[in-house]
């Protein structure tokens, strides 16, 4: 495909699931990573990078910090680096995604640091039964074409005991941050998106997968149906965002 060759209702069909998703998330990505750390900084105010941060604290490292961690839909590798930045950690963190552009704009942050990025989609991890010490993935696991079967495949890869963490966009509950919250991203960050990263669907695409996502009761179920245990979640700024966390028993 050429670059931009989706139009406007491939944003939405992408969204609710339809069959071209795949090839749309890895083009758009691949598409926008030069600008992506620039738009996702600037447009969340830096408030991203406090939901990493609190995101890696649920990943509960310090059990095990020379272990296996693995990053999914690891994009430009933000959430693999805060990993493995930490003081304490001796581990390596394999980032994956299956779009090399974006893992190749996250290349120089980086450097010197135990961290691997590989070309590999979510649905097949590179890594052996039971393997991995922890697994996290940060505003990505909406972009998966079979959430189930992404949920059972971070499952199989990690060791028993180890914990999977979730940080993803949501919907506030508050009829007044809800109504601010649409306007924001439905109107705004598209306008904003689409101008500063060049793409015209990209940040259309963006609001459309997180309303046709899974809620966090629902997102909480399907992680229990995949095997995992103790399952919970948190709200983070008035609901914008989440983070769920659970345990393979």
């Amino acid at each position: 495909m050429a670059v931009h060759d989706f139009d406007a209702s491939a944003a939405l069909t992408a969204a609710t699931g339809g069959e071209d998703k795949r090839d749309y998330v890895k083009q758009v990505f691949s598409q926008i990573a030069p600008r992506y750390d620039l738009l996702n900084h600037a447009l969340s105010l830096n408030i991203d990078r406090r939901w990493r941060r609190r995101a890696v604290d649920a990943l509960e490292w310090r059990r095990n910090p020379s272990g296996v961690y693995v990053d999914l839909c690891a994009g430009t590798q933000d959430v693999a680096v805060m990993l493995a930045a930490m003081a304490g950690f001796s581990g390596r963190v394999i980032g994956a995604d299956f779009a090399e552009p974006m893992l190749r704009a996250g290349l120089r942050k980086a450097e010197g640091r135990t961290v691997s990025p590989v070309v590999s989609d979510a649905l097949v991890l590179p890594l052996a039964d039971g393997q991995a010490a922890g697994a996290i993935v940060a505003f990505g696991i909406r972009n998966v074409v079979d959430l189930d079967a992404a949920l059972h495949e971070v499952h199989r890869v990690l060791a028993p005991r180890a914990r999977f963490v979730i940080l993803e966009f949501t919907t506030p509950s508050n009829p007044v941050m809800r109504s601010l919250y649409h306007l924001y991203f439905h109107r705004v960050l598209p306008a904003i998106g689409g101008v500063v990263s060049g793409h015209p669907t990209a940040y259309r695409y963006l609001p459309e997968s997180v309303a046709h996502f899974s809620g966090q009761t629902e997102l909480a179920a399907r992680m229990q149906a995949a095997g995992f245990v103790d399952v919970r979640w948190t709200a983070l700024t008035f609901g914008i965002a989440a983070i769920h966390t659970g345990i393979k028993r």
